[in-house]
């Protein structure tokens, strides 16, 4: 699903780390044929466990297109892939993170899911069932710092603002300053799975619970807002039921589609990107091939929008 909204063609009067430039400075450069800066994208990543391996071929689009993001919100995979390109690696590095992953003794997740119930899990898992979740998510985000140079929001090339939310509270929290790998921990913690990240007084959960696709952040502040819903559709079975883990998984992505199409009606991005992915579970990282061939038509999507947004701008 895609769509797009007109936009009008406000672009940035001045160049990043430009000094001393006016806006009659810039208008005189413009009048005597000089390019006009960069169109200032804001990006935001929503959340859906597997199915968010999506967003490295959306990624693909900007990097064949040589467009960069201005700023990059994210919630839970949307978070931690952001990160991951906000912190200088490019869509096929991320890729290749992932790979790395799903055929690695790391690949926790997807071993949850495929064993047999009399497998032993625990060289895939480190159980934490007293501490608010089944598995423990540090060994991935070792795994995930391992690849980058970047250990706090400052180190990073693109700004970056992480969604968690206050269990407490139930409030959206966003994280842009600090350690970055504690941020991701606490906006990917979902309830039950992964234990949940204390931040002073505050029990950081899933941001997915309260702001699956952090659109809100960037309305009104960019030229062109482009986001990418990836919570994904549910199979119908030839029976008509939905099995115990079926439920378990599935439920958590229906209940972040309600909240987006709330968000939605709120703040509409200029972009709306939404690929067609069904019948991967929450945590079935190791369905990357599948994923990434699903995305093609939204990513070709968002490939015809970025150039339309390109050329609007073009004098």
């Amino acid at each position: 699903m895609t769509t797009t909204r007109h936009w009008l063609p406000v672009l940035a009067l001045a160049l990043l780390g430009a000094s001393g430039d006016t806006h009659g400075d810039e208008m005189a450069r413009l009048s005597a044929g000089a390019a006009p800066p960069p169109l200032s994208i804001g990006l935001a990543l929503g959340s859906g466990g597997a199915t968010g391996l999506a967003h490295i071929a959306m990624l693909q689009v900007f990097d064949d297109l040589g467009v960069r993001p201005a700023r990059i919100t994210g919630t839970s995979i949307g978070a931690i892939i952001g990160a991951l390109y906000a912190a200088g690696l490019d869509a096929s590095e991320i890729r290749d993170v992932f790979d790395e992953f799903g055929g690695s003794s790391l690949d926790m997740l997807s071993g949850l899911l495929e064993a047999d119930p009399g497998d032993k899990l625990t060289g895939l898992l480190e159980i934490e069932l007293g501490n608010g979740g089944v598995l423990d998510s540090k060994r991935f985000m070792d795994f995930l710092r391992s690849k980058v140079e970047a250990r706090r929001f400052r180190d990073l090339r693109i700004p970056l603002e992480v969604v968690a939310t206050d269990y407490w509270s139930g409030k959206t929290v966003v994280l842009r300053e600090g350690d970055l790998f504690e941020a991701l921990a606490a906006s990917s913690a979902v309830p039950g799975l992964f234990p949940p990240v204390q931040r002073g007084d505050q029990l950081l959960i899933d941001g997915g619970t309260s702001n699956p696709l952090p659109v809100g952040l960037l309305a009104g502040r960019y030229p062109l807002v482009v986001a990418i819903d990836v919570s994904g559709t549910r199979e119908h079975s030839e029976d008509g039921q939905a099995g115990l883990t079926e439920l378990l998984f599935q439920t958590f992505g229906l209940m972040q589609q309600s909240l987006i199409t709330a968000q939605l009606e709120m703040s509409q991005p200029d972009v709306y990107i939404k690929p067609d992915i069904s019948g991967v579970r929450l945590l079935q990282f190791n369905r990357i091939e599948g994923v990434m061939e699903e995305s093609r038509p939204a990513a070709e999507a968002l490939r015809n929008a970025l150039r339309h947004a390109l050329e609007r701008q073009s004098p």
